[in-house]
């Protein structure tokens, strides 16, 4: 029954503005944003609030839609269409009189324009959404995603570069900024990121890969992205959707695609759906409404092990991640459906080239088979990586699919390649041996008679969650050098973390706050600036124009996105290996040893051909392979004959 409290004049409410009492529920704002502390806030009864997504567009792949709205003791309203080509499909409820969901069918020939839902008591109307309807940009679903011709540039947005000063701190948002608290906000954002994409792409780079932009409205901590508030909402500390989608616009000018960072699997505590949660079964836990959870069990072999316990398996996906991170339960088919339309919004309203779907393995796994074939379904040629943080390679092969093969158990086409990222930073910091040093490196590689696509694989030497690669290396210039060089060079995607071409430093355990530290020259008066090398010491600018001439020249180079790979093993603390195809060749030749080591040209003679010499990818010489010396802790990377 609907209370008399709705039976009111028809409110025309708009989807597109945004929330109509927005400010209200920011009554929480000094409170401590906890699943127990912030209650419910009571909106005018005849209020609709939210409709998400916030419009939608004709001519997809599938023709449903599902419209979750939210207000005021709305769930009994009756909704009813007149639009050519849309069918109302019916609504679903879930127990919550403050929502409803509103199920559409689309039909192929529907033209864009403003659909208007009534929703009805008793066949009166009391409110009515006017809901936006677009055209697709054009080729929208032929877009092409990353794969082995790219680059990409991982940004940590609060930390590289500060656009916007009036951006720093908002009326509407909880944390203010404090560049002195390494956990703290430091004033990155958008802006800052666009005014600095030329950098990006004249460093060799084609792909750009923020972490999380969208609202992380949480007390504290939340300048990284990983807790978010708003789904739709772009963190109003960073810019807004608009910004965003401009940045990705003049990304797309400079040659340069844009990765989004997306988190399937948990939310931040502050989300306006712990306010009022829609469904009692909306998150994972026993009586969630009571804050009573457990935390995952992080047992991620449970997912593949024949003899693992079903109770280890569910704790490992309907664990939380943290007790600040509420997990989200995916086998609710209403949230399930919601998070692959949200996925699918910002590709289509931002115009992404690819997803990086993090913590991947923690969600339901039926979820992530829809959530990744819809997405494929819409985008057949688009790219996801997802993250398995694992050394095991069996683990990370497990969740690739093959090429040409279609979407099976949420398999995507890439992965992060976690089990290279070990092995190199410990192959080139260890001593060598028969097992250890270059040989790990090495052996490393074996691994890939595991993966359907090799080739695909993102490989990378660091990223937000790990220490500084240069740090690692044990703060020796040498073998960033080698590193870097191994990235630019190896089978796969490489993904290269802002600021180790400047050699940023961090402790070798783990502490994010120092290791996302600014980007030097980020913000007006900066010691140094590593934008134009001001003030940059002789091994940063060193490193960086390492970095620039391998990138720039990979960006060039279809043997290294395509080629074949052969390898030799370690000899002497020398590691060499080919990339090479039918019509180019590559030699990359590692020296870790004190020593310059003649290179014995019999041993790579299968690998060499008829090649007489090549030329130095960095310094730009020719060297005859003719007793050839790579010098004494030294890379080398010749473009053969």
């Amino acid at each position: 029954m609907i209370p008399n409290s709705l039976r009111r004049p028809t409110r025309r409410l708009s989807a597109v503005d945004g929330t109509i009492f927005y400010h209200a529920r920011r009554v929480c704002k000094y409170l401590l944003a906890s699943l127990l502390t912030c209650l419910p806030l009571a909106a005018p009864a005849e209020s609709i609030d939210r409709v998400e997504p916030p419009f939608w567009w004709t001519g997809m792949a599938e023709e449903e839609l599902q419209l979750m709205v939210h207000g005021r003791d709305i769930a009994g309203l009756e909704p009813s269409v007149t639009y050519p080509g849309v069918t109302l499909l019916g609504t679903e409820t879930t127990g919550n009189d403050n929502y409803l969901f509103i199920n559409l069918r689309l039909a192929p020939d529907t033209e864009p324009g403003r659909l208007e839902i009534a929703l009805r008591d008793s066949g009166e109307a009391r409110a009515t959404i006017e809901y936006p309807l677009k055209a697709r940009a054009p080729g929208s679903a032929d877009r092409r995603g990353f794969d082995a011709t790219d680059a990409i540039y991982l940004v940590t947005p609060d930390r590289f570069a500060n656009g916007d000063t009036a951006n720093d701190s908002t009326a509407d948002t909880l944390e203010e900024a404090d560049r002195d608290n390494p956990g703290g906000r430091h004033g990155g954002d958008i802006a800052g990121m666009r005014k600095h994409l030329d950098y990006i792409a004249d460093m060799g780079f084609t792909q750009v890969w923020p972490n999380p932009l969208v609202e992380n409205d949480q007390p504290a901590y939340s300048y990284h992205g990983y807790s978010a508030t708003d789904f739709y909402r772009v963190d109003p500390r960073f810019g807004s959707n608009e910004d965003f989608r401009e940045f990705v616009d003049a990304a797309r000018k400079r040659g340069i695609g844009v990765i989004q960072d997306m988190v399937l699997n948990h939310i931040g505590n502050g989300h306006w759906w712990l306010r009022d949660l829609p469904a009692a079964s909306w998150l994972n836990g026993d009586g969630t409404d009571k804050g009573e959870y457990t935390l995952t069990n992080h047992s991620r072999t449970t997912l593949v092990d024949p003899h693992a316990s079903d109770s280890d398996r569910a704790a490992f996906v309907q664990g939380w991640f943290v007790d600040s991170m509420p997990d989200l339960n995916q086998r609710n088919p209403l949230l399930a459906n919601y998070l692959v339309q949200n996925s699918i919004w910002w590709i289509e309203y931002a115009g992404l080239s690819g997803i990086r779907a993090d913590t991947y393995a923690y969600s339901d796994g039926d979820f992530l088979q829809q959530w990744a074939a819809r997405i494929h379904r819409e985008y057949p040629d688009f790219n996801i990586v997802g993250e398995e943080w694992t050394r095991n390679p069996a683990l990370v092969a497990h969740w690739q699919r093959g090429e040409g093969a279609q979407v099976s158990g949420g398999r995507l086409k890439s992965m992060m390649d976690f089990p290279l990222h070990y092995a190199l930073r410990e192959g080139l910091a260890e001593e060598d041996s028969w097992d250890s040093g270059l040989t790990t490196l090495y052996e490393s590689l074996a691994n890939d008679f595991l993966y359907p696509q090799p080739q695909q694989l993102v490989i990378f030497g660091g990223n937000h969650d790990t220490s500084r690669l240069f740090s690692q290396l044990n703060d020796d210039p040498a073998l960033f050098r080698m590193a870097i060089a191994y990235l630019a060079t190896m089978r796969g995607i490489p993904q290269f973390f802002y600021g180790d071409e400047v050699l940023m430093e961090s402790p070798k355990e783990r502490n994010d706050g120092i290791v996302r530290s600014d980007f030097p020259g980020g913000w007006a008066g900066d010691d140094s600036d590593a934008f134009t090398g001001k003030g940059l010491g002789g091994h940063q600018q060193q490193a960086q124009e390492t970095v620039r001439k391998l990138f720039r020249w990979r960006r060039q180079a279809p043997v290294i996105h395509s080629g074949r790979l052969k390898h030799f093993s370690p000899r002497e603390n020398t590691y060499v290996y080919f990339r090479y195809n039918d019509k180019d060749a590559v030699m990359v030749a590692i020296n870790k040893g004190n020593e310059p080591y003649r290179l014995p040209q019999a041993r790579f003679a299968e690998a060499l051909g008829d090649s007489t010499g090549g030329v130095d990818v960095l310094t730009g010489e020719r060297h005859a392979l003719e007793q050839l010396e790579i010098p004494a802790r030294d890379v080398l990377v010749l473009e053969l004959d």
